[in-house]
């Protein structure tokens, strides 16, 4: 069993990350900090991986009980450092809080993982038997929609939150992603599947947003090896942040992902 994972900043001067990435024996998440709301974004997404249980959450019932037990620490020394920043500031914070998406598989057993999600960081289970891709999305026409967000201060919305199980065997590998890497690795994915999901894919493209550009320019491309040109590439990235850094660069310039921070983690079978 090897455990990788890797996280890198927009591809912009004077950004910081607000990724927050995990990668441990039997257990891998990724949490998003929402920096267009709020305060503390990147800080909150570190601390829900931080506290984030050695076993799963099953259900939206667990899920409360869990933000209901950590979130008060994390709330008041924000609000210290808030206070410190100036009163707009702090007005932000109280009326705003902290944004994040997360996304966690645990290994339950050598044939089961199971996940949980709230927003739009995505868990995935490739089979290199079946050639089939299963994720823990909806659609890829969601991805244009505002994600679900935990927010430090308030209760989480019930339907946020989504939880299931992947039946893996030894030639499963189990990953987690951010959200605009996700929709680029389901989006290739279905480009290369096309006759299985060009309705899908229409109905993405027909929102004539950013992501229906990514689209057109993956429908562009000749011929597409999923395994070998998608998925094999991302993974042989893992760990090699100038190889991820290079691979990232190039898909901007081919139009093909969204300017973002971009997060990995995987859990492989060996």
């Amino acid at each position: 069993m090897k455990n990788k994972c890797i996280s890198i900043r927009k591809f912009e001067q004077n950004c910081i990350n607000e990724d927050a990435v995990l990668a441990k024996e039997k257990r891998i998440a990724i949490s998003d900090g929402a920096g267009g709301g709020g305060l503390f974004a990147e800080r909150w997404s570190q601390y829900l991986l931080a506290h984030l249980p050695d076993i799963p959450i099953e259900n939206v019932e667990k899920f409360d009980i869990w933000i209901e037990q950590i979130w008060e620490p994390f709330y008041n020394e924000c609000e210290t450092d808030a206070k410190q920043l100036g009163g707009l500031l702090l007005d932000k914070f109280y009326n705003e809080g902290s944004f994040a998406t997360i996304v966690a598989v645990w290994k339950t057993s050598e044939n089961e993982c199971q996940w949980m999600s709230f927003g739009d960081s995505v868990a995935f289970h490739y089979n290199y038997i079946t050639h089939k891709l299963q994720h823990s999305f909806t659609s890829l026409a969601d991805f244009n929609k505002p994600p679900y967000l935990i927010n430090c201060k308030d209760e989480p919305l019930k339907d946020g939150f989504k939880s299931g199980v992947f039946n893996i065997g030894k030639q499963s590998v189990v990953f987690v992603a951010s959200d605009a890497l996700a929709h680029y690795i389901l989006m290739m994915y279905e480009i290369a599947h096309y006759e299985e999901f060009a309705q899908e894919l229409n109905i993405a493209e027909s929102y004539c947003t950013k992501n229906s550009n990514y689209i057109r320019a993956a429908k562009n491309i000749h011929s597409i090896h999923f395994e070998r040109d998608i998925l094999g590439k991302l993974l042989n990235c893992v760990g090699h942040s100038t190889n991820f850094h290079r691979h990232l660069n190039a898909l901007i310039r081919k139009g093909l992902i969204a300017h973002d921070d971009y997060s990995l983690a995987v859990l492989e079978n060996t």
